[in-house]
């Protein structure tokens, strides 16, 4: 009798046939013939959708693993084998179908090297699946707007958007704060609050934002003067920034802040004159 096949730790066995429900995180539809393996010599048919798997054992005829030489014998620190060749013999697992994940198809035609240059394969994210990001805001220290970011989506404006964006995120008016890290060593943290705008749909899809309200995002952005972390002074290495989602619409600089103190073992001081910085800059 054939093995049935392992896919989860939600596996339930019957001869050759496997079920499984599938994970919330991952809950593909896929339909995919795949040859044998080290593991299990026979072929495998799998078929995936709406949260449950499905495989079964396969006769080992109906699809076999590819099996080629790689020749080796211009490469001098290759040693010839026992019939004087250099290289050796390559098995890989052939795979046929698709699988659909998160927007992204995926469509298996062949051989499956794990090598762009030489795997057969080939997918996308599908445009009416996807976000596309329009926007990112950036507020001052009394949660005013100070600049917004259109993203224009041509690639004309990219090369040099990463420069301008810190430019800019480096020049909004921030908030900082003492603190004092796990260790009762004490710091000081500038914290700063942007937020992304996305429209659904992109390529010719755009129009789908019409039927669907935009997504933002807050984000809390903070530079420490000091390392910080459990890992800091050791091989590990601490942490001197730090980047999060603000879920609470009411959160801002210092409510953020002190969140992020208790969620990572450090204790809120009090906000930081301006002379304050300044002086621990030039230290």
């Amino acid at each position: 009798m054939r093995l049935a096949r392992r896919w989860s730790d939600n596996d339930h066995y019957l001869g050759p046939f496997t079920y499984a429900r599938d994970s919330r995180g991952y809950r593909p539809l896929a339909i995919i013939l795949q040859s044998g393996e080290d593991e299990y010599p026979g072929a495998q048919l799998r078929i995936s959708g709406f949260g449950h798997t499905f495989i079964t054992a396969m006769p080992r005829w109906l699809i076999k693993p590819y099996v080629g030489w790689h020749d080796l014998s211009d490469a001098e620190w290759a040693k010839p084998g026992p019939d004087g060749r250099k290289g050796y013999t390559e098995v890989d697992r052939r795979e046929y179908g698709f699988t659909l994940s998160d927007g992204h198809l995926s469509v298996k035609l062949g051989r499956q090297t794990h090598d762009s240059s030489t795997t057969q394969d080939w997918g996308c994210f599908l445009p009416w699946t996807q976000w596309r990001h329009i926007k990112r805001r950036y507020f001052d220290a009394e949660g005013s707007v100070y600049y917004d970011i259109i993203d224009s989506g041509t690639y004309r404006d990219r090369p040099h958007r990463f420069a301008v964006e810190q430019m800019i995120e480096k020049s909004c008016p921030a908030k900082s704060f003492t603190f004092k890290d796990f260790d009762g060593e004490e710091g000081i943290a500038t914290v700063r609050i942007s937020q992304g705008e996305w429209a659904f749909g992109t390529g010719w899809f755009k129009w789908l934002s019409l039927f669907r309200p935009r997504k933002r995002v807050r984000a809390l952005d903070i530079e420490f003067s000091i390392e910080t972390g459990k890992g800091k002074g050791s091989w590990k290495g601490g942490t001197i920034g730090s980047h999060s989602t603000i879920k609470d619409p009411d959160e801002w600089h210092e409510e953020a802040f002190r969140r992020d103190c208790a969620e990572n073992s450090m204790t809120f001081v009090a906000p930081t004159l301006p002379e304050q910085v300044k002086e621990n800059a030039r230290q």
